[in-house]
C-alpha cells in the first residue's frame, strides 16, 4: 500500500466513510453521532466505494455512528475487498458475537478498532472494559482481521490510570493498542497532559512495539502534543485523507466538517492535487492521528533524505540506514538498483 502511495498520481491513503450516523450509545464528548439517522441506502454506500476506487483509494474504513447498525455492512466491506482496497471498521463494539464476527471474517475485513475509555461505565461514557471484556474474548478466539483497542487521556479524564489498564488487557489478549489525547469539537489538543497523564502515557507508550506508523504517531506528533507543543507539518486532508459523511460530502476530517464540502461524485484529481497544497490553519495542534500518519508517506516521497534527518536528528538507527542505502537514490530522480526491483516485483508501472 505504501508502495503504491509513493507512486504518483496522487490518491486517497486513506478514507473513513460513514454509512450510519446513529449511534446505540450517547457519549457526552462525542461529536459524531445523533439518535435519529437511517441508514445510507446499501445502492449509494456502493456507488460512493466505486467512486473511491476510481479516485484510487488504497485504504477505506467504516466509521460512525456506529457502522455496525447498517443492515448490509457485510455487503459494503466486500464491495471495498472487490476493488483491492483494504477495509476497516471502527465501532464501539456492543453489537459485537461470535455470528457477527464470523460475517465480518467473511466479508473479508483487515482491521476493526474499538474504543474502550473506561473500566466501568459512567455518565461521560459506556464504552468501558466491564461491559466490553467479553467481546474481546470472542474476538481473540474467532476474528481473522487485526484489531486495535484505542484509550484516550487528557483534560475530562478523571480516572487516567484506567486508560493504562485497558491497555495491559488489550496486550493480554494479542491486540494492538493505542492512546490517543483528546481533543475539543475541532479536533485540536485541549491542554497538556498533567504530570500524573503523562507517567500514565510513557507506561502505555513504552509497550507500544516497534512499527513505524508507531514511531510516527507518538514519537513525532502525539509526544508534542501531550506536552502542549505544536507540530510543525503539512496536513494533507482532502487529498491524502478523505472524511466522507453520511451525505456524502468530502471534508478533511470528522472534526472539520464543511472543508471542502464537495459531494464525493463530483471529487477529481485536480480537487485532490489542490487540497494536498492547502495549508490547514488547524493543523499544529491536530490531534487526528490517521491524518499524521498519511502526511508521513508524502515527507519520504518529496524528499526522503531530508525527512530522515527531521525523523531521526541523532544518528540513524542501523535497519534504517540499510534501508536508505538500498532505497534512497544518491542522484535526484535516479531510483536505485533495489527500488527498480521492488517496482518490477509489485507491478508498480
Amino acid at each position: 500500500m505504501i508502495a503504491a502511495a509513493l507512486k504518483p498520481p496522487l490518491r486517497p491513503i486513506l478514507v473513513h466513510i460513514i454509512p450510519m450516523r446513529q449511534c446505540n450509545l450517547s457519549c457526552t464528548y462525542c461529536n459524531e453521532y445523533d439518535d435519529f439517522s437511517k441508514p445510507v441506502p446499501t445502492a449509494e454506500m456502493l456507488r460512493r466505494i466505486d467512486h473511491l476506487a476510481r479516485l484510487g483509494a488504497l485504504s477505506v474504513h467504516l466509521s460512525g455512528g456506529e457502522p455496525l447498525l447498517h443492515p448490509d455492512v457485510d455487503e459494503i466491506i466486500r464491495r471495498i475487498r472487490h476493488h483491492g482496497m483494504s477495509s476497516g471498521l471502527l465501532t464501539n463494539g456492543y453489537l459485537l458475537n461470535v455470528e457477527r464476527i464470523q460475517r465480518l471474517n467473511r466479508a473479508g475485513l483487515d482491521n476493526l478498532q474499538i474504543s474502550i475509555d473506561n473500566v466501568a461505565p459512567d455518565d461521560v461514557s459506556k464504552k468501558s472494559l466491564k461491559v466490553l471484556d467479553q467481546k474481546l474474548r470472542w474476538l481473540a478466539q474467532h476474528a481473522e482481521f487485526d484489531v486495535n483497542i484505542n484509550s484516550v487521556l487528557g483534560s475530562g479524564m478523571t480516572r487516567p490510570e484506567e486508560a493504562r489498564v485497558v491497555a495491559e488487557r488489550a496486550r493480554e489478549l494479542g491486540f494492538k493498542g493505542a492512546v490517543g489525547i483528546l481533543h475539543d469539537g475541532n479536533g485540536q489538543q485541549i491542554e497538556p497532559l498533567n504530570e500524573r497523564q503523562w507517567r500514565i502515557y510513557e507506561q502505555i507508550v513504552g509497550h507500544r512495539g516497534n512499527s513505524f506508523s508507531a514511531f510516527i504517531h507518538y514519537d513525532q506528533f502525539q509526544k508534542n502534543l501531550a506536552r502542549g507543543l505544536p507540530n510543525n507539518w503539512h496536513c494533507h486532508a482532502g487529498s491524502r485523507y478523505l472524511y466522507v459523511c453520511e451525505e456524502g460530502l468530502v471534508h478533511y476530517c470528522s472534526q472539520q466538517r464543511g472543508h471542502p464540502g464537495i459531494p464525493l461524485e463530483q471529487y477529481a484529481a485536480e480537487h485532490l492535487e489542490r487540497e494536498y497544497h492547502t495549508v490547514k490553519q488547524c493543523a499544529p495542534y491536530c490531534t487526528v492521528s490517521c491524518v499524521h500518519r498519511v502526511a508521513v508517506v508524502d515527507e519520504f516521497r518529496v524528499n526522503p533524505t531530508a525527512a530522515l534527518s527531521q525523523f531521526f536528528p541523532q544518528r540513524l538507527p542501523m535497519p534504517v540506514r540499510v534501508l536508505k542505502w538500498l532505497f534512497v537514490p544518491k542522484t535526484q530522480g535516479q531510483p536505485t538498483a533495489a527500488a527498480r526491483l521492488t517496482v518490477k516485483l509489485f507491478k508498480l508501472k
